[in-house]
């Protein structure tokens, strides 16, 4: 084990990932192709959701929802780096940029995570209470099990790569299928007990807590690698 860590560190002092030694060629080009096309479906079922999404928090006043919008916008912008990660067949590889690109990720979780604690945080200030439907029952249902796909199919080929980016990404939609079946459940206990109003806030809370914790991990372990690697920009 530690002659892995050794053999590890030592790839990523010549500026590659630790994908350069377990994968041949073709077979690097055709995960990175998996993962671009990941990508773009990703981010087209995460615009779509997040409409949808944004129109069930201004309809139904759902911090939940709201959230769940925040984080597939989110998605899109986390995907739209991975596209970026990925765009340049010679980098696939390339240690310097998968830093750049958990960097970059790492600014945008926290600058999320903000607003959605900023927006569940003022729902229960308010006290605002959230509306019920069948509407509702279908976007958390749709979103929570396509998120949780997505994030199964970006966590394999981010194994794979070893592609801290792409299991990031990956977290990103888990996180969003978390909180789509979370607007289900809110939704339905509160229906059944009013009195539990503030679940809904409250899963915004600790949703927004999480992604910002994620980001400035992110920060930490990159922006010292970014330093570390950055003599290795030729695989750009």
């Amino acid at each position: 084990m530690d002659q892995e860590m050794k053999i590890s560190d030592s790839i990523e002092d010549q500026g590659l990932l630790e994908s350069s030694m377990r994968l041949k060629p073709h077979e690097a080009q055709s995960y990175r192709k998996k993962a671009l096309w990941v990508s773009w479906v990703s981010i087209v079922v995460t615009i779509v959701l997040a409409i949808a999404a944004f129109t069930v928090s201004i309809m139904r006043h759902s911090a939940s929802a709201f959230g769940f919008a925040f984080d597939a916008t989110l998605d899109v912008l986390s995907s739209i780096i991975v596209l970026w990660r990925y765009s340049n067949a010679a980098a696939v590889h390339s240690a310097h940029r998968e830093y750049i690109a958990c960097v970059i990720l790492g600014v945008v979780f926290i600058l999320s995570s903000l607003c959605i604690l900023g927006k569940a945080i003022h729902d229960l200030a308010t006290k605002l209470l959230p509306e019920v439907d069948d509407f509702l029952f279908s976007v958390s249902i749709v979103s929570g099990l396509v998120c949780i796909i997505l994030a199964v199919i970006k966590f394999m080929l981010g194994r794979v790569l070893t592609s801290r980016a792409l299991i990031t990404d990956g977290f990103n939609s888990l996180v969003g299928g978390i909180m789509g079946f979370s607007i289900l459940i809110s939704a339905e206990v509160f229906k059944h007990e009013p009195k539990v109003w503030y679940l809904d806030g409250t899963v915004g809370v600790l949703i927004g807590l999480i992604i910002l914790a994620y980001g400035v991990k992110l920060l930490l372990d990159m922006v010292p690698r970014v330093r570390q690697t950055r003599n290795y920009e030729r695989f750009e």
